[in-house]
Order: structure tokens, then C-alpha cells, then sequence
């Protein structure tokens, strides 16, 4: 009977928060400043740790279709916190940063200090895909997750904050591919689900500019850069942290 209302309770904050994600999303009027163009040799994904890889870790090498390097980027005026304090508030309540409305974020176990290498969280979001995902490493000022089976995407997630001058910047950079052809083309052709995510992370960003007590200067910056297969060959297997299949 759990299950069921589970399955029920996920179907209606999906229904209902997707309603208000694309809502807000309209009537957003923060600047967003969104570039696209072809990657090169320079956006395959940085090498993975192998103690976090087995086989439930779901690489870039694992993925369909293209390679997407995307970099949210926001530079924050006047912060009460520091790089690493606004850092610290991320892997203490990360769940703070997401719009729970659509997403909502499960952990089995976290210490008392926050997420640390190995631990796992599950990502609920809109649509048939949930978003398991494991810390590959933390440190002061980042922390990095890789995406696990059962993810839309295969690929791996920087977080970063830093000083810079007078001001504090806070970055999400990601390296993914399509988990499946199906996703390839929600997410390639169709631009659902890239559109869907692009609305979480910039969401995320607004929170990080929230939380330090600061005000954002200069909008959003949203860049991706998209590495075809043939452009890419067997590189990024060779940086994934494990050899590739076959």
C-alpha cells in the first residue's frame, strides 16, 4: 500500500511542479546569457576517481549520442559567506539548493558534516527517470558527484565556489550523455528534458546567490558546448576512470 501512495505522491508533484517550474521558468527575469556552439578535445569529461567507480557507476563511456560540457556560471556581489563557507552550506543541505517543488532529494545515510566521497543521493524529478547520483570527491570549496544506472545521464557534476576580487563566484559543471537512445531524443531532438534541467540548475544558482547573503551581478551565464561522437572517439573511455566495454 506504501508504494502506491508513493508512486501517487510523485506523479502529482511531478504534475503540479512542473506546472510551476515552466511557469516560473516564462516569467523569469533574471538575465540569462546562454551560448552554444561545438566543442572540441578540451570539453571531455576530467578522469574519475576509480575507488567510486564499479558497476553501478554510470560514466560518460556508458552514455548515447553526443557529449554535453555545460558551465551554469553566476558571479555574486556583497557575500556575507566565503567560497568555502557557501561550499559547506551545499554538501550540508544540498536538497536546500534544488526547487523541491519538482525535485525532491533522498539520502540514505549523511553525517552530521555533510556529503563525503562515496555517499549517495537519489534525485526524484519530472518524468519516468530518477537521478541516482555518488560523491566522488569533496573538498573546501567543491564538491564533485558522478551519475549511477538509473540516471537520464551518464556523466559526472562539479560544483565550485570561489573568490574572485571583491566578488564570490559559484559554477556548476557538468559532463553528460543521454543514459539511453529514448533520453537521446527527449533530450537532443526534442530539448524536454534539456530545457527541464537547464531551469533546475539555474534554480540552483539563484539559491547559491540566495544563501550567501549577496546580490547577482550580471545575470546567468549558460554555457554548453556539444562534442559529437565522431569528434571525440575513444578518449573520454580513456579518462572515465575503467576501460571500456567490449
Amino acid at each position: 500500500m506504501e508504494r502506491p501512495r508513493r508512486a501517487v505522491a510523485v506523479v502529482a508533484r511531478w504534475l503540479l511542479g512542473t506546472v510551476l517550474v515552466t511557469w516560473r521558468y516564462l516569467w523569469e527575469t533574471t538575465p540569462l546569457h546562454r551560448s552554444e556552439c561545438r566543442g572540441d578535445e578540451r570539453d571531455t569529461p576530467p578522469p574519475v576517481p576509480p575507488e567510486v567507480v564499479d558497476d553501478r557507476a554510470q560514466l560518460s563511456a556508458d552514455g548515447y549520442g553526443p557529449l554535453f560540457h555545460r558551465r551554469f556560471l553566476v558571479r555574486i556581489a556583497d557575500a556575507t559567506l566565503s567560497a568555502d563557507r557557501l561550499a559547506d552550506r551545499v554538501v550540508r543541505d544540498f536538497k536546500h539548493f534544488v526547487p523541491t517543488e519538482v525535485v525532491d532529494i533522498r539520502a540514505d545515510t549523511v553525517a552530521v558534516s555533510g556529503l563525503d566521497v562515496g555517499d549517495e543521493l537519489l534525485v526524484e524529478m519530472p518524468g519516468p527517470w530518477n537521478g541516482p547520483v555518488r560523491v566522488a570527491h569533496r573538498d573546501a570549496t567543491s564538491l564533485h558527484l558522478i551519475t549511477l544506472r538509473g540516471h537520464l545521464e551518464a556523466g559526472q557534476v562539479w560544483f565550485r565556489a570561489r573568490e574572485d576580487g571583491d566578488d564570490l563566484v559559484f559554477e556548476i559543471e557538468l559532463w553528460a550523455r543521454s543514459a539511453s537512445r529514448l533520453v537521446h531524443v527527449l533530450y537532443s531532438r526534442l530539448r524536454l528534458a534539456k530545457e527541464v534541467q537547464l531551469n533546475m540548475w539555474v534554480r540552483f544558482c539563484l539559491a547559491a546567490v540566495k544563501t550567501s547573503g549577496g546580490r547577482l551581478a550580471g545575470g546567468i551565464h549558460i554555457d554548453t558546448r556539444r562534442l559529437d561522437e565522431a569528434a571525440w572517439g575513444v578518449t573520454p573511455l580513456a579518462v572515465s576512470g575503467r576501460a571500456a566495454p567490449g
